[in-house]
């Protein structure tokens, strides 16, 4: 894979036509900053996340002077006991040390990274991180968030810490991301987004784009980038404003979305699926309208995909022999 990658103007999934834009960032340029930022602390990356002491209280110290970001996504994402879990970027290694708390030791924690000194460093404290818990079940790998280095559908979630805006191929980056996700698998992602297009002029700029500035996008070219995919049910939250550059306003958010394989056929069994609220009615990413309250026939696919995640307490779904639906989703 080249180390020079065209600068994205936008954000283009699986199959979609973009434009060559006529800036490109060297990928060298941004591994070169966080080669630094290894071996020092720096400051103007680090976050204002406050982690649950309980969740950090393996984690070496040293590991924590160089927590990079925009939000720890591991507290909002809390991976289930024996999950495998692919934290893109991996950095120092403390979001994936909080998840090999989360996951026991009948789970599985890969970091990815391109950065060696970064590498080098979370690696040592893994060593220290198992002795803690008495357990080891994270490892790091040397890759890129355009080709990860993980077999398909062979990940429960994928997280990642304010890294995907360094990317210039971010339709790509969720293509692998969906890639390496199970059916039902799910991504938490925390990142800076912009509230308006980034100028061209700002694009160019390598220390912008380091700073996790440059290379943001919007909130609803990332949910489209994320929904070209493959995802569905992909929600926000912006949790506070993280710096306002050339009248520019960056956000940090946190997305969430799922993957859910569809069946090859649209197989009505009598199920329904009754709206709960809150809202008149919600349209779902296939098209499919439930006005609150009336019970509406679903296929078994749309049954399976409302009964979980991130739906539970907003619809009821019933089998068969529960209670008889009107119209149709199909």
């Amino acid at each position: 894979m080249s180390d020079r990658l065209p600068m994205a103007g936008g954000c283009c999934g699986p199959g979609a036509e973009c434009a060559e834009p006529p800036a490109a960032v060297s990928r060298d340029q941004v591994r070169d900053y966080y080669a630094a930022a290894a071996r020092a602390p720096q400051e103007q990356l680090c976050c204002p996340t406050v982690h649950d002491p309980a969740d950090v209280a393996h984690i070496p110290a040293e590991v924590m002077e160089i927590s990079y970001g925009c939000g720890s996504p591991m507290g909002k994402a809390r991976p289930r006991r024996g999950d495998t879990v692919l934290d893109l970027g991996s950095g120092g290694g403390i979001d994936c040390f909080i998840a090999a708390r989360h996951v026991g030791p009948g789970g599985r924690v890969i970091g990815v990274d391109m950065t060696d000194d970064m590498l080098a460093r979370a690696t040592a404290s893994a060593r220290q991180v198992a002795r803690n818990l008495g357990y080891a079940v994270v490892e790091f790998r040397k890759g890129f968030l355009e080709a990860v280095p993980v077999a398909d559908g062979t990940v429960d979630l994928v997280t990642s810490n304010c890294v995907l805006n360094l990317s210039t191929d971010k339709g790509r980056v969720f293509g692998e991301i969906h890639r390496a996700l199970r059916h039902g698998g799910r991504f938490v992602i925390s990142d800076i987004v912009s509230e308006r297009p980034v100028p061209e002029a700002m694009r160019r700029d390598p220390e912008l784009w380091g700073e996790c500035l440059s290379g943001a996008m919007t909130e609803a070219e990332f949910a489209r980038a994320a929904e070209a995919a493959g995802f569905h049910g992909v929600t926000l939250a912006r949790e506070y404003l993280w710096q306002t550059v050339n009248g520019i306003a960056f956000y940090s958010t946190t997305f969430r979305g799922y993957r859910f394989d569809k069946g090859a056929a649209c197989d009505h069994r009598g199920h329904a699926a009754t709206y709960l609220g809150p809202g008149r009615a919600f349209t779902d990413d296939d098209g499919h309208t439930f006005p609150r309250g009336e019970a509406v026939a679903v296929c078994t696919d749309t049954a399976d995909r409302l009964r979980a995640e991130p739906y539970p307490g907003h619809f009821l779904v019933t089998d068969p022999d529960g209670m008889a639906p009107t119209g149709g989703c199909c």
